[in-house]
């Protein structure tokens, strides 16, 4: 959420940020409301004060006799208590408009972040390792002879579209890509691990922008609870309504968890194999950290997330997203691509975002300067290391063999017992 006082005090900055996202005009509106709104404020007070000198004089009115006095101020105290309601009333309800037209907003983008209308004006930062050359026509994770463990038909049976039963090696390999990203974010990155619920309060995706704007892509219960998309929403709130100290900053976080997203915008995308789903799993990192680090906090999450690529010998490439295909809370994106031959392509795994303190107002999260002052908000921050599906999928278009089978990451044998390949068969052996 944005600042109001930056946007009075700048209206024409701001609708030149916002007009590099597409958005135009945004402060008229947003200031005519806000225009409206301290009128309704400040004639509150000045009632109030009305109110106030009109009930001191009733008393003298009343010892002085003077009896027509008396009922003219009795009544003049009553006008105003009726009309100071009622210009609260006015006062609460655009304050709501005021948020909700605030809440609809998007982030401002970061100044180099590069102009652009969708995807393919992106810019390649770097690219690491070498594309896999193959004597064969590499297959899609799915078509692989090995991969007989992961059902679709079985989970359509239990769930509809776009879920996945994943049995044998198939599980095993998922269950110990998800370990492995989680031992070297916590021992190697120095990230706390966190275990934290699916189910969220409504506060909470307003807190990390998917509400009100991306209510159609998530799923909500029956009584209110969303479940996640991703768990930056429950380790980002974890700062919600905090102030916390500055020497306590940076706090760094991880965490496993299943994710939940309706897929509502991608329709007829990506529907063969498992590489958009409902119901997926991610390791996720978050930091809150202090406005002047947040920059360079960037660069080192989008590092741990290329580190464990890296560390599995998978070729991607890192990019910055432009003003056209940044997401809605993002001031900077890098998004981590990694190469799957089954499409001859890069395909997202990582989008790491930094969201200055756009969140933390929403969470209303602060910090207390060294030194004492007035509470700042902190930044936010957040990023897949990895997205333990799409891993899996890379871990398998990468390593397969003539035959069907997959050549495992040597940094994955101790998850998996010493065992370095799937069999044709879809044995671990």
């Amino acid at each position: 959420m944005h600042d109001i006082r930056m946007i009075r005090d700048n209206p024409a900055a701001f609708d030149a940020a916002l007009a590099r996202l597409g958005v135009s005009g945004a402060s008229s509106e947003v200031l005519a409301v806000d225009g409206k709104r301290r009128e309704a404020i400040s004639a509150a007070e000045a009632a109030q004060a009305e109110r106030n000198a009109a009930s001191k004089q009733v008393g003298a009115a009343k010892a002085k006799g003077d009896e027509a006095e008396f009922e003219r101020l009795r009544a003049l105290v009553g006008e105003k208590k009726d009309e100071i309601a009622r210009l609260e009333e006015e006062a609460k309800a655009l304050d709501a408009a005021l948020r909700d037209l605030l809440l609809g907003l998007p982030n401002l983008p970061h100044e180099d972040v590069p102009d652009g209308a969708d995807e393919a004006d992106n810019r390649e930062i770097r690219r690491w390792g070498e594309v896999p050359e193959f004597g064969f026509a590499p297959k899609e994770h799915y078509e692989l002879p090995c991969a007989q463990g992961l059902d679709f038909e079985t989970a359509a049976k239990l769930s509809g579209s776009r879920f996945v039963v994943m049995t044998g090696a198939m599980a095993r390999l998922h269950r110990a890509l998800a370990q492995f990203m989680l031992d070297v974010h916590t021992e190697e990155n120095g990230l706390t691990e966190v275990i934290a619920p699916v189910l969220v309060r409504e506060e909470c995706m307003y807190g990390t922008n998917q509400l009100p704007k991306f209510a159609e892509d998530s799923y909500q219960t029956t009584n209110g609870w969303w479940l996640i998309p991703t768990s930056e929403v429950t380790l980002t709130n974890t700062a919600r309504e905090e102030i916390v100290d500055a020497s306590a900053l940076p706090r760094r976080m991880t965490a496993h968890s299943q994710c939940f997203r309706s897929e509502a915008g991608s329709a007829g995308r990506d529907t063969a194999g498992m590489l958009r789903q409902h119901q997926f799993e991610k390791v996720e990192m978050v930091s809150v950290t202090h406005p002047d680090a947040s920059m360079e906090e960037h660069e080192r999450m989008t590092r741990c997330a290329e580190g464990i690529l890296e560390r599995l010998g998978l070729p991607y490439r890192t990019v910055v997203l432009c003003t056209g295909d940044m997401g809605f809370g993002a001031r900077k994106t890098h998004d981590i691509e990694v190469w799957l031959p089954g499409q001859d392509t890069y395909r997202e795994i990582s989008s790491v975002s930094v969201c200055g303190d756009f969140q933390a107002r929403r969470m209303n999260a602060r910090f207390r300067p060294e030194g004492g002052g007035k509470p700042e908000f902190v930044h936010t921050l957040n990023g897949s290391g990895l997205a333990v599906g799409r891993c899996l999928i890379a871990v398998l278009e990468n390593g397969q063999t003539a035959e069907g089978g997959v050549t495992l990451p040597q940094c994955l044998h101790p998850y998996l017992g010493g065992k370095s390949r799937i069999t044709p068969e879809g044995v671990l052996e």
